[in-house]
C-alpha cells in the first residue's frame, strides 16, 4: 500500500495515530476506546499482553459488538500472520470483522533475496486462503525479534514493503525511541510505500518523526505515568494537537 492510499483510507493528510490498548477486560478496553474516539483517532489496536489468544477472543467479540463502526486492529502477542490470519478469517465468517492485524514479526530475512522470503511468502499464502481482507502491518527489524544490523536496515525495508501493507519498525524495546536515523533509512528503503513505527513516540518528540511516518502505534507515550493499561486523555490530546500543528 502506498502512502496516499493509506491516507485516503483513514481520511488523514499525514500520519495516522492508533492508540494501542493493552487489554485487561471488556470495560477497561471500552473506556480507552472512548478516549481514542473522542480525540479523533482513526482507530485502535488491541493487544493481549496479559493472557493467551483463547482468552482474548471473547473480549474481541464483545468489543466489536459494542463498537461495530470503530476501525479495530489486533495484535496477538508473539503470533505471526501464519497463525493469526486463520483466526481472523474465522471471526470474519461469524460476523466479527477485524480491520487490521499487526504482527511483531513479519518474518523478513534481509540475508536472503526478495524471492527467497519463504516464511513471508507462506504468511501471504495463509492470508489469502483465510479469506481475511484486513490491513496487514508487519514488524521488520522490530523489538524483541532477531536483531538486524543497522547496515541492513535499508535492505530490510526494501524487502519488507513487497510482503505487507504497512512496514512497521520500532526501537529496541517498548517505549524506546527508534531514532530518526533508523526511521529515515526505513523511509528511504520503502520509498512511497506505507511506513509505521510502534515504539517511543510521545507528544514531545512526534515532530521529529511525523514527516517520515504514515502510521504510529502508541501506548506508553500517551498512557498515564507508570500505567501500562490506560490512556491519559491529556497526553493523547497533546499528541494530536502537535500533529495538527504540523499540518497533519
Amino acid at each position: 500500500m502506498n502512502r496516499q492510499e493509506l491516507r485516503t483510507l483513514f481520511s488523514v493528510t499525514g500520519t495516522a495515530v492508533f492508540p494501542v490498548i493493552h487489554v485487561l477486560d471488556h470495560d477497561q478496553t471500552a473506556v480507552n476506546i472512548d478516549i481514542a474516539m473522542t480525540h479523533d483517532c482513526p482507530g485502535v489496536f488491541l493487544i493481549n499482553h496479559d493472557f493467551g489468544v483463547e482468552d482474548f477472543i471473547p473480549i474481541v467479540r464483545s468489543i466489536r459488538k459494542q463498537y461495530p463502526e470503530v476501525w479495530l486492529g489486533l495484535n496477538f502477542l508473539a503470533v505471526t500472520g501464519k497463525q493469526a490470519f486463520p483466526v481472523l478469517g474465522a471471526l470474519s465468517r461469524e460476523g466479527c470483522d477485524i480491520d487490521g492485524y499487526w504482527a511483531d514479526d513479519a518474518r523478513i530475512d534481509e540475508r536472503r533475496e526478495l524471492l527467497e522470503q519463504s516464511e513471508a511468502r507462506e504468511i501471504i499464502e495463509v492470508r489469502d486462503k483465510s479469506g481475511w481482507k484486513g490491513l496487514y502491518l508487519g514488524g521488520t527489524a522490530f523489538k524483541k525479534q532477531r536483531p538486524v544490523k543497522q547496515c541492513d536496515y535499508l535492505r530490510s525495508a526494501q524487502i519488507a514493503c513487497q510482503w505487507m501493507d504497512v512496514v512497521m519498525t520500532s526501537g529496541v524495546a517498548t517505549g524506546e525511541e527508534a531514532g530518526t536515523d533508523k526511521v529515515g533509512i526505513f523511509r528511504e528503503g520503502v520509498g512511497e510505500c506505507a511506513l509505521g513505527l510502534a515504539s517511543g513516540i510521545t507528544p514531545d518528540n512526534i515532530d521529529n518523526y511525523a514527516s517520515d511516518l504514515d502510521v504510529i502505534l502508541v501506548a506508553t507515550g500517551i498512557n498515564y505515568a507508570d500505567d501500562f493499561y490506560n490512556i491519559d486523555p491529556d497526553r493523547l490530546k497533546k499528541l494530536m494537537l502537535k500533529l495538527n500543528s504540523l499540518g497533519n
